[in-house]
């Protein structure tokens, strides 16, 4: 304990601390005795105090998943190649103890494959920043990350930050990945925040803090702004709920401490950027008696569901606080079978009740609206002209580099000749290259090597892939399922073959290798059981693999290997082993769609895999069914996740069911779902962020069929007046043409957008463009997108927007003689950001208008041309 102790006097961590630190690592010390030698051996190497200490932290606090999946030696490698770099920095005197452990050491940011990206990084960021300021260096860094990746929106699996610099395209929770890495490969503490979920539209967003001088700045990620403190999301960040981050420890502070788990802290950064109150939820009985240890969900409707941005637990009195932003929240309660609900709002007061009762949902609807925060408009840092140009004039820069890096992804051309060397369909092969981008080699080089010997299944096993594992899967990855599977393509019809056993992905884990080992890891006897009645596999897991829930402090999974290995696993990660283990023996299994119980194909229907153990609760295999009734005089289009959902009431709260890609004729064609009580949400959100809510809850009974009807609150407000079009308002387009826009107004009325094509929030708005633009064509009126000669970059082509609505038109606004004749025209001067759009009716009126980032600016669109 000495070096300990040494080690605490120089990062200045008390005592008690420390002690939870050891006793901690104890913990996961047995827990991971399966992998012993795997990940401790290294603590008998020779160790300075400081390495020692780091690796005990580590392990003290690391995710199960992590433990399963890499060796100590990873880990080791990490903690010398920090401390290493820390000893060059000059700003390493101005890290304290707690911060460098908690915001420089972690190898995590969030829940993306971890890989050794320290060393790649740091030799490249190295030489630009030696000689800048923190601050310089902060900025300098974020505008290397943008030559590195710009956005796109993807799913929910977290590339690695290499995987990242790879492909040169990811979501923000990537993009900000990848910002958290480069900053700590300098020795920079940062870290990740987070909105769970806005309540002013339909999504989230993540950027980045980092601590220059003891004080934190927020920037976004891969988007360089001339200073730090903004980002095209300070005026939505103003108006969060919360915006959190989570630390692996037992920080101490000193923010608000949201949640203070066994494994990880999250903290509350809602001072830094939105008007706050704290508020006190008290839990009763109908009895009036405080609940203690009742969970609390704090809800936000966001993309037709109620997610609980914070869980919390109750004290002995009943109580639980929040520091949140000045909107409406649905908060749920539920303790054992008790439970109970209650839609607030914020600036109504301090303290509010909720009352749980032991009873089932009853039948019937309630109508209701979920308010955001107001819009605040003040607050954003204001730079010269010149500050501004040169920003811009660096972006186009870093666009150039981007650009230049993707000129070596395999090209249309070169997958045609390469296609057409193997014999294989033009398209086809173009359909899994085009998306592999910086990865696009290695998967030409896998069916280089395959096709020849098994023709096209090397192309039907990438077809069964999802985009990004096409951009970080390689050769041995691949080869492992398709040599291992093909023994039993006879067994099965293709459509059952292909993604039940062969396909290597069952939920978003990261591929791995893993069929052959399964394989060869049982004798054929064992697997002929396991075949003949996958319920003896079922057996096997439960009797092998332990369930450990939280452990896992992020949304992740382990690899079927590690769980395989270490014999440990949360129940998300021991299902998707049962799975990968069920086709690597030739058994299609899957996890169901909507609410991913693993399953196993038997007679030629999917049997549930009785996996649970006494801590699980299951739901009741009994079936109904589910027939969905939609209005016919809809003005939008129903989505799932879009304006509606489905939830079921297990355990004292409704989760929500995946049915997500679904169109409308699987819901009205009806469903199967387990018998039990049921909740229909639709919401119809406004222009100024505000919802319309209505729930239907209804009961599923066994071999019945539910008719429900579904229901979308309608808007009954006036239309809002911004002013007149200004007289002999023309439009140059990019073809020469000039447009009067009185003139093109018709019957249909217009949209005048002015756009930054390359950059956020933008693309958002280009991305809902194109999915809306059946709804878009049907309309027919005139879509004006207006580009500022500054705005365009090299990677601008008319030729990427042919999917746009068909009335679509370019213009390229010289000097912004555009810009400030329309916006001269408004009643009300707005701010200069981007995108800025407007409709105007077929009378010249400015009836709807949008500055700067929101989602749903296209459907807003279509709601008013409807009103």
């Amino acid at each position: 304990m000495e070096g300990v102790i040494q080690f605490m006097n120089i990062f200045n961590l008390d005592d008690k601390y420390v002690e939870t630190i050891e006793e901690k690592f104890n913990i996961k010390k047995e827990i991971a005795k399966e992998r012993e030698k795997e990940l401790f051996s290294v603590f008998k190497e020779e160790l300075t105090e400081e390495e020692r200490f780091a690796l005990t932290y580590l392990y003290a606090y690391m995710p199960l998943n992590d433990m399963a999946d890499h060796d100590g030696e990873f880990f080791l490698n990490h903690i010398r190649n920090i401390l290493n770099i820390r000893d060059k920095m000059p700003w390493r005197k101005s890290i304290t103890g707690s911060q460098f452990l908690h915001f420089v050491l972690p190898y995590r940011i969030n829940n993306e494959n971890i890989e050794d990206f320290v060393q790649v990084i740091f030799q490249e960021l190295y030489p630009r920043i030696e000689n800048l300021s923190i601050k310089e260096a902060i900025s300098e860094i974020n505008h290397w990350c943008h030559e590195k990746a710009t956005y796109i929106g993807t799913d929910m699996r977290t590339v690695s930050p290499l995987t990242l610099m790879r492909t040169a395209l990811g979501r923000c929770g990537e993009q900000s990945t990848l910002l958290v890495a480069a900053l700590r490969s300098v020795c920079i503490p940062a870290r990740q925040c987070y909105t769970p979920r806005w309540a002013h539209c339909d999504s989230n967003h993540a950027w980045v803090e980092a601590l220059a001088d003891g004080t934190w700045y927020f920037l976004g990620a891969c988007e360089p702004e001339p200073r730090l403190n903004m980002g095209w999301f300070s005026g939505p960040a103003r108006r969060a709920m919360l915006v959190n981050t989570r630390v692996a420890g037992n920080y101490p502070g000193p923010e608000e401490i949201t949640l203070a788990e066994n494994w990880f802290t999250e903290i509350n950064l809602l001072d830094n950027y939105s008007p706050n109150k704290s508020i006190k939820v008290k839990v009763i009985d109908n009895k009036g008696h405080g609940v203690q240890g009742a969970k609390v969900h704090f809800e936000l409707y966001n993309t037709a569901e109620f997610y609980p941005i914070v869980k919390k637990t109750t004290d002995e009195k009943g109580e639980t606080f929040l520091t949140t932003g000045y909107g409406d929240v649905l908060i749920h309660a539920f303790k054992d079978s008790s439970w109970g609900f209650k839609k607030i709002s914020v600036k109504d007061g301090e303290e509010f009740q909720v009352i749980i009762e032991d009873k089932l949902p009853e039948n019937g609807t309630m109508e209701f609206k979920m308010v955001p925060p107001p819009e605040i408009h003040k607050g954003d840092i204001e730079v010269t002209q010149e500050e501004r140009k040169a920003n811009d004039i660096r972006l186009k820069e870093e666009d150039n580099i981007r650009t230049a890096y993707e000129t070596i992804f395999i090209s249309e051309e070169q997958s045609g000749k390469i296609a057409l060397q193997l014999k294989l369909p033009k398209d086809r092969v173009w359909k899994v290259l085009k998306p592999a981008r910086g990865n696009s080699k290695e998967i030409v080089a896998f069916l280089q090597e395959e096709t020849e010997k098994y023709g096209e299944w090397p192309l039907k096993l990438l077809e069964s892939l999802r985009e990004k594992d096409l951009q970080d899967t390689f050769k041995p990855v691949l080869k492992d399922h398709l040599v291992n599977s093909l023994k039993y393509k006879s067994d099965y019809e293709e459509e059952i073959f292909l993604p039940y056993i062969m396909c290597p992905r069952v939920n978003y884990e990261m591929l791995g290798e893993h069929k052959k080992l399964f394989q060869e890891s049982f004798e054929e006897s064992e697997i002929n059981v396991f075949k003949e009645n996958p319920e003896m596999l079922v057996k096997w897991v439960k009797e092998n693999i332990e369930v450990l829930d939280g452990y896992n402090y992020y949304v992740g999974y382990a690899s079927s290997k590690g769980t395989f290995s270490l014999k440990k696993a949360d129940a998300p990660s021991r299902n998707i082993l049962f799975v990968s283990l069920a086709r690597s023996f030739g058994i299609p299994s899957r996890l169901e769609p909507s609410d991913k119980r693993p399953q196993y194909l038997k007679d030629g229907s999917w049997q549930d895999a009785a996996l649970l153990i006494k801590s699980e609760k299951g739901v009741n295999k009994t079936l109904g069914s589910i027939t969905l009734r939609f209005q016919e005089d809809m003005q939008n289009k129903p989505e799932y996740f879009g304006n509606f959902s489905l939830a079921r009431f297990e355990d004292g709260i409704f989760k929500t069911l995946d049915y997500e890609g679904n169109d409308l004729s699987y819901f009205q064609k009806g469903f199967e779902v387990p018998m039990g009580s049921y909740r229909l949400t639709t919401g119809t959100r406004l222009t100024d962020g505000t919802v319309l809510v209505k729930f239907t809850y209804f009961t599923v009974k066994p071999n019945e069929k539910t008719s429900v009807k579904v229901e979308f609150l309608k808007d009954k407000a006036k239309l809002n007046f911004h002013g007149n079009i200004p007289e002999n308002f023309n439009i140059t387009l990019a073809d020469g043409k000039i447009e009067s826009i009185k003139d093109s107004l018709g019957d249909k009325g217009a949209v005048i957008a002015f756009i930054e094509p390359d950059r956020e929030p933008t693309k958002h708005l280009l991305r809902e463009l194109k999915e809306l633009s059946e709804e878009f064509d049907n309309w027919d009126g005139r879509i004006y997108l207006i580009i500022g000669e500054d705005k365009l970059t090299s990677s601008f082509n008319l030729e990427n927007y042919k999917e746009l609505p068909d009335n679509k038109a370019f213009s390229i606004d010289r000097n912004h003689e555009i810009l400030e004749s329309f916006t001269s025209a408004l009643i009300d001067k707005v701010p200069k950001k981007y995108p800025m759009v407007f409709l105007i009716n077929t009378e010249s009126e400015i009836v709807y208008q949008s500055i700067g980032y929101k989602l749903g600016i296209a459907s807003d669109i279509m709601k008013v041309v409807n009103h």
